[in-house]
């Protein structure tokens, strides 16, 4: 009975924590400070859960990479005349690397959730080395100049994603029993995911109602532009993957994003109300993956 409860619970906690950082926004949005934390606690957890020795890359991952890299900027470039919010918000949605729980959903699809692991480690140690390189050309850091931009990016962006990777390895082996008891406990992941989402929802409804009227077309643009990004994505993802034998892979790797961590990049380092793109992006990626679930639940 307990177990059903939490079952249900975690099915309807995406909609439960944005309706709670909607309605507490004037509150939530001050814990903004603990998203980082929180991030590094959640992909701490993920890193201690992966057995490194089934890691293998292949060519899928690489042109999947390319594939992120290469249109985030072009599209940042195509868009940047129209509006730089536009501009910026689309970027992230495509730049944002996979998201942990995306070998779950692989997995509950019947694909291949050792290659969409490794791809989802992947992505995120390319995004340490790209993020600080385009924010410092693109974003609205603090800095002297491009080079002081882009340490200040790198500082922040290494620390939140790689920090938790090498304390896994660390931990794994200095203290193996306490690795195992970790990996049991898997399930904190996403509650730390969830009170991440009230406060990032949060803190994005306060930058939209600070927003001068004006901006509502723009910010409609936004969400409509994130709509289109994240179909764009999961068909070419899986179009891709098809040639490679590696459908679900190709779909969830470039589609489903890591939209805490977007959401909190955009509110650091470009312009806030940008985060509106990673924002309904959440919304979107869900919708698809509710989708994709719904199609395969004879295979449940």
């Amino acid at each position: 009975m307990a177990n059903r409860i939490a079952s249900t619970i975690k099915s309807y906690m995406m909609p439960i924590a944005m309706t709670a950082g909607i309605v507490s926004y004037q509150y939530v949005g001050q814990l903004s400070f603990l998203t980082p934390y929180l991030i590094i606690l959640m992909l701490f957890v993920t890193y201690c859960n992966i057995s490194f020795s089934d890691l293998r890359f292949s060519r899928l991952h690489l042109w999947l990479i390319l594939i992120q890299l290469v249109a985030s900027i072009g599209v940042y470039l195509l868009l940047l005349p129209v509006h730089p919010l536009l501009a910026q918000g689309a970027m992230i949605c495509i730049l944002a690397p996979t998201a942990t729980s995306a070998p779950v959903i692989a997995g509950m699809l019947g694909g291949n959730v050792a290659s969409l692991t490794t791809y989802t480690l992947l992505c995120n140690l390319v995004i340490v080395v790209a993020a600080p390189i385009i924010f410092a050309f693109v974003g609205e850091v603090e800095a002297s100049s491009f080079v002081a931009s882009l340490w200040v990016v790198f500082q922040k962006v290494f620390l939140l994603l790689l920090t938790p990777f090498f304390a896994a390895l660390l931990l794994k082996k200095l203290l193996p029993r306490v690795h195992s008891q970790i990996q049991k406990a898997k399930s904190v992941s996403f509650y730390l995911w969830s009170v991440a989402l009230v406060i990032i929802t949060g803190k994005t409804v306060q930058f939209i109602t600070e927003q001068d009227s004006s901006n509502y077309i723009v910010e409609i643009g936004i969400s409509v532009a994130a709509l289109l990004i994240c179909i764009t994505q999961f068909a070419t993802g899986r179009r891709l993957g098809r040639i490679y034998n590696d459908t679900v892979a190709g779909g969830q790797g470039l589609g489903q994003k890591n939209t805490i961590l977007a959401i909190w990049m955009a509110q650091t380092f470009l312009n806030p109300v940008s985060s509106i793109g990673p924002g309904t992006y959440v919304l979107w990626q869900n919708l698809v993956n509710s989708y994709q679930v719904w199609r395969n639940r004879k295979n449940l």
